[in-house]
């Protein structure tokens, strides 16, 4: 059993940044790969970032890509997705995600537990 808490969500202007956080208990972080997604009102949850067991392995969804980064400290237990250059389209609740695959997926099904959420709101 995996306990993911995701802070860091909050409104902010257009070109602004903010920092997720997504504290884990539980299993052993570093067995897990882990996924950033969001899922705005009336959409399907989508594909943001993932990042391998140990960090050395990162992918990102088109849009935001270049602008979004994601990180983790397994000594923290902790996972990051640092948010630049902000704009409205992304905001979404965005939801942090654990997998025991040994690869990285963009596939919501193949995450095994789930995070709460936090909401971000991008101003125009």
């Amino acid at each position: 059993q995996v306990l993911l808490v995701e802070s860091g969500g909050g409104l902010v202007q257009t070109g602004g940044s903010l920092r997720l956080s997504c504290a884990a208990s539980g299993r052993t972080f570093s067995d897990s790969s882990m996924g950033w997604f969001r899922q705005a009102p009336g959409k399907e949850r989508e594909f943001v970032a993932a990042i391998s067991k140990f960090g050395i392995s990162t992918t990102y969804a088109s849009s935001v890509k270049g602008r979004f980064t994601i990180s983790r400290d397994n000594a923290k237990n902790t996972l990051y997705l640092q948010m630049n250059s902000l704009r409205p389209e992304d905001t979404a609740v965005y939801y942090c995600a654990a997998s025991s695959l040994n690869y990285l997926s963009t596939q919501p099904k193949e995450y095994d537990y789930w995070g709460q959420g936090t909401q971000v709101t991008v101003s125009s």
